[in-house]
């Protein structure tokens, strides 16, 4: 069904996820809650995080306390995008030890990913999949989908999906993101922005809730990013709104869902593994401008994006295509006045002879056609 049928008579189908059972958020849940999410009171449980939160700071000592007894052991080098080595090696000490029935992933998208893949790992050598617990230090909403992936020696990204694969319980708690750098927090937030954003003209997203969530998000990270630069990390509510937005972004996108997200994720993705690069980042780069090619791809898309422009602080006109073209122009001008050090492709040494492989990356293999042209002279302006 195209989404100007779905928008014109407001049918359509939301199926929830199956996995998650429990979120809980508010300062200090991890410590009131954590331990009456475990599957069972014999429950072994393996932390699976990166380097830098169980080296620079205390928060996997302090789980580790926390869970006293249930610890089984400890993963903390999973790098960014998820090498495939950090993933496999990071399965391997699971499987090697029978009595773990439950993974508590901590950090960003990385580590999380990393966890879901290691759940089905679990799933393909025993039988069964893990239990996934999850304390988000970022933004990027990964806890949000039943999908995970790794990337390859070639900087190339494999996902898996699988209903099973997704979080049981996420813990959206303040004080274990006081230690996330500022840059990572405001840039992630963008990532979040992205998830909400493309929904809007996404051909399979619902009405309700998605979309009815995504907007509220796209208020709330319009008014708290801002706040969260002048305040990170020692306002605790605005982080927590924060967390409630990158859920509400993607949370409830329902198990259903066709495709991928839109342009910008796809140039996210043939830009951020490959490249080396955040997808916060990415979607720093990206969202805006794809936001005003999408304008012009109809009037029911102008529509849709046209919807967010309260929400994102300007004045509706009644003129979609004029409204959707300032939503993409409000979110560049967030982005500036978020004082990221974002720059341009060639600062972070991809060559210009590179636009036709990301575009085709980004197009999962197309090379012509008015689509490709359009990415090809938007890819242009990124550097």
């Amino acid at each position: 069904m195209s989404s100007e049928k779905v928008a014109a008579s407001l049918s359509g189908l939301w199926q929830p996820h199956i996995q998650l059972k429990n979120l809980h958020y508010g300062s200090g849940c991890v410590e009131q809650h954590l331990l009456s999410t475990l599957p069972s009171p014999l429950s072994k449980v393996i932390i699976v995080t990166g380097t830098s939160l169980a080296a620079k700071t205390p928060l996997v000592h302090r789980l580790e306390t926390l869970l006293e007894g249930h610890h089984a052991g400890t993963v903390s080098d999973i790098r960014q995008h998820g090498p495939i080595a950090d993933v496999e090696r990071a399965a391997e000490t699971v499987l090697s030890r029978e009595d773990v029935d439950t993974v508590l992933s901590l950090g960003g998208g990385s580590s999380i990913d990393a966890a879901k893949v290691i759940s089905l790992r679990t799933k393909e050598k025993r039988g069964t999949f893990l239990t996934h617990l999850a304390i988000p230090t970022t933004l990027s909403a990964a806890e949000c989908t039943a999908g995970g992936g790794y990337t390859k020696p070639d900087g190339l990204k494999v996902g898996f999906r699988a209903p099973e694969m997704g979080v049981s319980a996420i813990f959206y708690d303040s004080q274990y993101a006081h230690y996330t750098p500022k840059h990572l927090w405001l840039s992630t937030g963008m990532r979040a922005m992205d998830h909400a954003v493309e929904c809007m003209y996404h051909p399979c997203s619902t009405e309700m809730p998605w979309k009815a969530l995504s907007l509220w998000a796209v208020s709330e990270l319009f008014e708290c990013l801002p706040k969260a630069r002048d305040t990170h990390p020692h306002d605790e509510d605005v982080t927590t709104r924060l967390m409630l937005a990158a859920y509400a972004s993607s949370g409830l996108k329902g198990e259903n869902l066709k495709g991928g997200m839109g342009p910008s994720h796809s140039l996210g993705h043939a830009l951020g593994s490959p490249y080396g690069i955040p997808h916060g980042i990415t979607s720093c780069m990206t969202l805006g401008k794809v936001v005003r090619l999408k304008a012009y791809e109809s009037p029911e898309t102008a529509k849709q994006i046209s919807r967010l422009l309260p929400l994102a602080g300007g004045r509706p006109t009644c003129d979609n295509l004029r409204d959707a073209l300032e939503v993409g122009d409000r979110i560049i001008a967030l982005v500036d006045s978020l004082e990221l050090d974002v720059g341009g492709l060639s600062a972070r040494g991809v060559s210009k002879e590179e636009i036709p492989i990301i575009a085709r990356r980004a197009l999962a293999g197309v090379v012509e056609g008015p689509l490709y042209d359009q990415l090809v002279t938007l890819v242009q302006t990124l550097f």
